[in-house]
């Protein structure tokens, strides 16, 4: 089978596609022939080697935590999932980039009839995440809630999801996104220079609570403006010990039931997972490429 590959840690040019031997099932696994597999910017850290003291990879490394696809084959133990089930689900074993995984039973959903096959393979990592740092700060109606990387796959969920309890939204985001952010209800805040000010211009009192999904600068930022450190949650981890804040992720939102009950809501339209672009999987270069680069709206989709 096809299988994304890289062999030392660099840039988007270590990246390739080979032929490897599908893999072997455990008494607990099924086999999914892949139909979509989101891309994630942990994926990248992960490459680049920026996470080996977190993450460390061993070579010759696959990659790939999303994905939805149909059974095909299932171990002596399986009881739950049947030959031609359509599935969505995700791998621990970064291997999803390929035409074939094999995953634990219990590690998979099943997919609404409704719900393309694109938007099946984006929702694990984004969704969970999102989902873990939202209830991390428990917002409440009423409430303000600053939201940085509002527009990325992560925070695109999570400005839903955080309207859904009631409470407010300032998205921190690129002006090309303004519309797709308003519609969802939320008020957008342009980053880069000056955006501590205007945040402070734009929120009469103090924010309640901060999701941050780019890292930098924004912690400190979320300090200044008084939130507390408890409603803070973050995807730097430095940060986060430094002050004190969340950092809940796609760990803590890791559960069966909470991936099938995102999945339930964006079939529904209760939940809009954006699909900036989808790519074969010999374009998993261009598809990184386009991440890291073009900052896009949502999330980028491989299709082996």
């Amino acid at each position: 089978m096809r299988a994304v590959r890289f062999h030392h840690y660099g840039g988007i040019e270590v990246l390739g596609v080979e032929d490897i031997e599908p893999p072997s099932l455990r008494p607990h696994d099924v086999l999914v022939k892949m139909r979509a597999a989101g891309i994630n910017p942990g994926e990248a850290k992960i490459r680049t080697g920026a996470l080996h003291e977190r993450l460390p990879a061993t070579f010759p490394s696959g990659q790939g935590s999303d994905l939805a696809g149909t059974v095909v084959e299932t171990g002596t133990d399986v009881t739950r999932w049947q030959v031609g089930d359509h599935v969505l689900g995700w791998s621990w074993e970064r291997s999803s980039h390929a035409e074939y995984v094999a995953v634990p039973d219990d590690q998979l959903v099943a997919k609404p009839e409704n719900l393309t096959w694109e938007v099946a393979g984006a929702l694990y990592v984004a969704g969970c995440t999102a989902h873990a740092a939202v209830v991390a700060v428990a917002p409440g109606p009423g409430e303000t809630v600053v939201i940085s990387a509002a527009s990325g796959g992560v925070g695109s969920i999570a400005v839903q999801l955080v309207r859904h309890t009631g409470a407010h939204v300032v998205a921190i985001a690129s002006p090309r996104h303004q519309d797709w952010l308003q519609a969802q209800g939320a008020t957008v805040i342009y980053y880069g220079e000056g955006v501590e000010n205007r945040i402070k211009q734009t929120v009469e009192t103090t924010p309640e609570a901060f999701l941050d999904f780019y890292g930098g600068d924004y912690v400190p930022l979320a300090v200044r403006l008084g939130v507390p450190p408890g409603r803070i949650n973050t995807i730097d981890y430095a940060a986060a010990a430094a002050y004190g804040t969340r950092s809940d992720a796609s760990a803590e939102g890791t559960k069966p039931e909470i991936l099938g009950e995102l999945a339930r809501l964006a079939a529904t339209g209760t939940l809009q997972v954006h699909v900036s672009a989808t790519h074969p999987l010999e374009n998993v270069q261009q598809a990184f490429q386009q991440l890291e680069h073009a900052h896009p709206l949502g999330k980028i989709v491989l299709t082996p």
